[in-house]
């Protein structure tokens, strides 16, 4: 199985080709999903996220306060990095447990992955 990885920056039509490709019976999976999962209430993820974080980043529902935790992030490279080694070793084993799951014969595969490169 050929195993493709669409990447590019925001408003690219990266979604746009994803949702094609679905559509022409190739299997897809969005990181940007997984990433959201890898973070969900109650995962490892967010606990992960908290502790280095802190408690600012929860919502009082206990779900992650995406903008406190962008204000910090998007301020400092350092935290960002912080970050992505949090969320990304996730996201990638998450789409290696979904590349698991293409039945074998299907020709190609696809991940939309915003942050590969």
């Amino acid at each position: 199985m050929l195993r493709v990885a669409l990447t590019g920056g925001i408003g690219t039509g990266k979604s746009y080709c994803l949702a094609r490709f679905a559509e022409l019976g190739v299997p897809v999976v969005d990181a940007d999903l997984l990433a959201r999962e890898a973070v969900a209430a109650g995962s490892p993820g967010l606990a992960e996220v908290v502790a280095r974080f802190g408690p600012d980043m929860l919502l009082p529902d206990g779900t992650l306060d995406r903008q406190a935790l962008g204000r910090v992030v998007f301020a400092d490279a350092g935290a960002r990095a912080q970050l992505e080694a949090i969320i990304h070793p996730e996201v990638y084993r998450r789409i290696r447990v979904w590349a698991a799951t293409v039945p074998p014969g299907t020709p190609v595969a696809m991940a939309d992955v915003p942050l590969l490169f």
